[in-house]
């Protein structure tokens, strides 16, 4: 019988297809694909009859129906993904024809309009993060630091070697590493210090060495704890011979010194908190830049745009003056195998970081820093709650906090039924035995005082 949902099963037309290829049976066509792995009967898909348009919309309607949504509160949901506000005038842009269905422009100079607006994004990121040239675009914040990591490498051609904390994100360091394996480069985890929670100098300086290619650090860190000694590490790194990599979050950079301001040769970060929303984890836009250094330039990878002006110097014009993928150029001369880009999302940050402007960036970032220090005033006085985890350190946006008398899995599904989410759970991570009956907590600007109140009260009830 012809199935519904499957092109030309019609048992003429499959006839009339098979004699044309000179076959008896479609079998043959995966005669590469082991047997045990191919079907003996067709998968039984779907509800067992084709769908007429309203009984496909009820069907979805009831299955979404059981989803739990959170928003009074929002969520308290940390770990390097936040709930932030978009405003309504990003995805009214970003929704524009030319904007929302534009791909890669491999006839670049014809997009003039595409072009100016990854212009505008390179520019507003390089201004943001204190360096001189950023890229666009690469898939999001992991994948940045990873390519930065290989870069580094090219870059110190006759070292193999690069350290990263173990205050970076977990997932973060798992993509350099296997991003890592195949270029031949040694990654080495610098511990964090258990007392303040950032980045064991120490450790760093014992571990440093002349075959060290690169140091990597988080700023603020995976646990929200704000790298003080930065500075310091930077100028260690330079004293190696090693390049210093910055992975910040860029929020943050509205109230502290960018990383560029402080010496880093590479920064990255996610494009997220600027815009983008949450979307179920993705996609994002990976941030990358550079300090204007030749052999930094010539090893960046991803695109560049740049600007000029037409030959009478009357108009203003875009054009790509950099491109690293192996499409363009030969594949050993290529320095990534990104194939595919992220304009919409890199536009999103840049009609997002426009709007603000660089005093709505400031403010931002003070409203976020005053409702992170009054969630942590809050949550100090509550029975069996451990905060701040990390004694001295200073947080921005997010924190962990350590649950005592109760397991940390159990307060959490209470709060879940409460319709409270908070997360996530550090036992998760194996790096963090010493962590593991604490939750990372996280506040933005979309969190009222009134939230956090409600946070707290709740968190009260379900551990009494």
């Amino acid at each position: 019988m012809p199935h519904p949902w499957i092109p030309n099963s019609v048992p003429e037309v499959k006839n009339e297809m098979l004699k044309e290829l000179g076959i008896s049976d479609v079998l043959e066509l995966f005669n590469d694909v082991p047997k045990e792995l191919i079907l003996k009967e067709p998968p039984k898909v779907g509800l067992g009859k084709p769908l007429t348009e309203y009984e496909v919309r009820r069907f979805f309607e009831s299955v979404i129906s059981k989803n739990k949504v959170f928003i009074n509160p929002p969520p308290f949901i940390g770990g390097g993904v936040c709930y932030h506000y978009v405003p309504a005038a990003v995805k009214a842009i970003i929704s524009r024809s030319e904007f929302y269905t534009s791909y890669t422009p491999y006839q670049a100079e014809v997009a003039q309009g595409l072009l100016q607006a990854i212009f505008e994004y390179q520019s507003l990121m390089a201004e943001l993060y204190g360096v001189d040239v950023v890229n666009a675009s690469l898939y999001n914040g992991s994948t940045a630091a990873a390519e930065a990591v290989r870069m580094a490498a090219r870059v110190k051609r006759n070292k193999r070697k690069v350290l990263v904390s173990k205050a970076v994100h977990p997932e973060i360091r798992e993509v350099i590493k296997t991003w890592s394996f195949g270029a031949g480069i040694e990654v080495i985890e610098v511990e964090y210090d258990k007392v303040t929670g950032r980045t064991d100098v120490n450790d760093l300086l014992a571990k440093l060495g002349d075959d060290v290619a690169a140091t990597l650090v988080q700023y603020t860190n995976f646990f929200g704890v704000i790298e003080t000694e930065l500075k310091e590490v930077i100028e260690v790194t330079h004293k190696h011979n090693a390049l210093a990599i910055v992975y910040s979050n860029p929020i943050l950079l509205g109230v502290l010194r960018s990383p560029g301001e402080l010496g880093a040769d590479i920064v990255v970060g996610d494009a997220q908190p600027l815009g983008l929303g949450l979307n179920y984890g993705g996609p994002s836009a990976g941030i990358l830049g550079i300090k204007f250094e030749r052999d930094l330039l010539r090893q960046l990878p991803g695109r560049l745009i740049g600007a000029t002006v037409t030959e009478d110097g009357r108009e203003l014009g875009f054009t790509m003056i950099l491109q690293t993928r192996e499409q363009h150029i030969r594949r050993e001369r290529a320095t990534s195998n990104i194939t595919t880009n992220s304009n919409l999302e890199a536009l999103a940050a840049a009609v997002y970081v426009s709007l603000l402007g660089a005093d709505g960036i400031r403010k931002l970032g003070e409203a976020i820093l005053g409702r992170t220090n009054y969630a942590l005033k809050k949550l100090s006085s509550v029975r069996n709650i451990k905060v701040p985890v990390f004694e001295g350190s200073q947080y921005f946006m997010e924190f962990p906090i350590k649950v005592e008398g109760k397991d940390i899995e159990d307060v959490y599904k209470a709060l879940i039924r409460e319709s409270i989410h908070i997360g996530p759970l550090l036992r998760r991570f194996r790096d963090y035995a010493e962590l593991s009956n604490c939750s990372l907590v996280c506040f933005t600007e979309a969190h009222t005082k009134g939230d956090i109140d409600t946070l707290v009260s709740v968190l009260e009830e379900v551990l009494r």
